[in-house]
């Protein structure tokens, strides 16, 4: 199909939006590694997750046969607010750098909570109030999934209590302003509220936070109340199956005009939006019939795919949590405060750490100054200002573009811009005051974190 017959945006109808969700461990010959109960180190039973996971999550946690989930009407019909999201073809970025290739970006910025994060937190919310109970707790690192779980939560009346990372929670003061605004608690975290909080700040009183803490100071406060439970915004496998609505809308809109891709790229903190992006595409790499480059985007700041051991770790700070196999730095690694808060985690999904490990796809770790770079170009040539996180997908989809500028290949390449940063301005300000500084740990940083791996046969 000629170019001029593509639409700079590629809407889906109402009628095209997916109606379940792809589990891609269905398609996967080597399964992630079960999470382990970290007082017997033997597989979490469903029953022992009940305790901090909604009950129907858990299922979807635990299920590795089904290869597609039906989304419950009440959720289709909440999606159809913001959803299908477009598909963008990057024109005048392609012109403004002069190469062959080919560029899209699907746009998950299209709501309230300004990312991806609504898709999974709107179906957490959903099991919670079916299964009966109260409230649901959660961390949160820039801020956008506690603001997608507060908008969700507000709309099936549930209590909502968020632990921010602190830095977050002090650079960010308008994100959290939202979070009350839909009548969510928020606490920056690590704070004197949780047993684990206290011990967080005894032993490391000036810490920024992480999501690491955060996680633990949530699943505490969860165990602790009844009628409530423990919702994750990233990591977990029931959020990849969530997030999976953004790659099936994808695929959908590149096939309706004959368009295969050939490079995809998202930024990966947790890997909530990579694997929801490359799930059904994986799916298709699994089952031999289509091959894609996938590239997964870390701040070199905290690096977890590039430099960390896949590993049997703790998935929080204060060691409350099951044990996950994946690329980790260790859950006492502190990473720097950097601006892209949501990619502040010491470790990646064990879906998207098996792929990694079995060379399915790539990981490039780039530092936050290239990342405002692309940041800055991208808003001044599409006219969309990016979340930090988006940006570092951004920064090495320009990267493959300008590859092709000099190599003279017409690849297409598609990105994942989760969100918007318009909350984000005082991470703007400080790159465009030129106070802005790269991070990227020694590997003495990195080996503090290693010595607190657990030891698993």
């Amino acid at each position: 199909m000629a170019d001029k017959e593509i639409p700079y945006k590629i809407y889906l109808n109402e009628s095209e939006m997916p109606d379940s969700w792809y589990n891609v461990r269905a398609d996967m010959k080597k399964k992630p590694a079960p999470l382990l109960n970290p007082g017997t180190g033997k597989p979490c039973t469903a029953e022992e997750l009940s305790h901090v996971f909604c009950d129907e999550l858990v299922k979807q946690e635990l299920n590795e046969t089904d290869a597609y989930i039906p989304i419950p009407q009440e959720i289709r019909d909440f999606y159809k607010m913001y959803r299908p999201s477009p598909l963008v073809r990057a024109y005048c970025l392609e012109k403004k750098l002069g190469t062959p290739a080919k560029i899209y970006y699907k746009f998950e910025g299209n709501n309230t909570s300004g990312s991806h994060k609504l898709n999974s937190a709107i179906a957490q919310a959903y099991y919670a109030k079916k299964q009966g109970l109260k409230g649901v707790t959660t961390e949160t690192g820039a801020g956008q999934w506690g603001t997608a779980l507060s908008m969700a939560c507000s709309y099936f009346d549930l209590d909502c209590q968020v632990y921010m990372v602190k830095c977050s929670y002090e650079q960010k003061p308008f994100r959290r302003e939202v979070i009350r605004t839909y009548g969510a608690k928020i606490t920056p975290s690590p704070s004197n509220t949780t047993e684990v909080g206290r011990a967080i700040l005894k032993e490391f009183p000036d810490t920024n936070g992480s999501l690491g803490c955060a996680i633990s100071e949530a699943v505490e406060a969860a165990t602790k109340q009844e009628g409530y439970r423990y919702v994750l915004g990233s990591v977990l496998n029931q959020v990849l199956l969530h997030q999976s609505v953004i790659g099936l809308e994808t695929m959908t809109a590149l096939d309706k005009y004959g368009i295969k891709p050939d490079v995809i790229i998202g930024c990966a903190g947790g890997g909530s939006n990579l694997g929801g992006l490359i799930s059904p595409f994986m799916g298709r790499k699994l089952r031999g019939e289509a091959d894609y480059k996938f590239i997964a985007v870390e701040p070199a700041s905290c690096p977890s795919l590039t430099r960390g051991k896949f590993a049997y770790d703790f998935c929080d700070t204060g060691h409350v949590c099951p044990l996950a196999k994946m690329y980790t730095l260790g859950s006492e690694f502190m990473p720097s405060a950097n601006h892209a808060g949501g990619l502040r985690y010491h470790g990646m999904s064990s879906i998207l750490s098996q792929l990694y490990d079995d060379g399915l796809m790539e990981a490039r770790a780039v530092e936050q100054t290239a990342v405002f770079e692309a940041a800055q170009q991208f808003a001044r040539i599409e006219g969309i200002l990016p979340a930090p996180e988006s940006s570092h997908a951004i920064k090495v989809a320009i990267d493959e573009a300008l590859k092709c500028k000099e190599t003279g290949e017409e690849k297409t390449i598609v990105f994942g811009l989760t969100g918007t940063g318009y909350f984000d301005m005082y991470a703007y300000k400080a790159f465009n005051d030129g106070t802005m500084t790269d991070y990227i740990p020694t590997d003495a940083d990195l080996e503090k974190g290693f010595a607190g791996l657990p030891k698993i046969e």
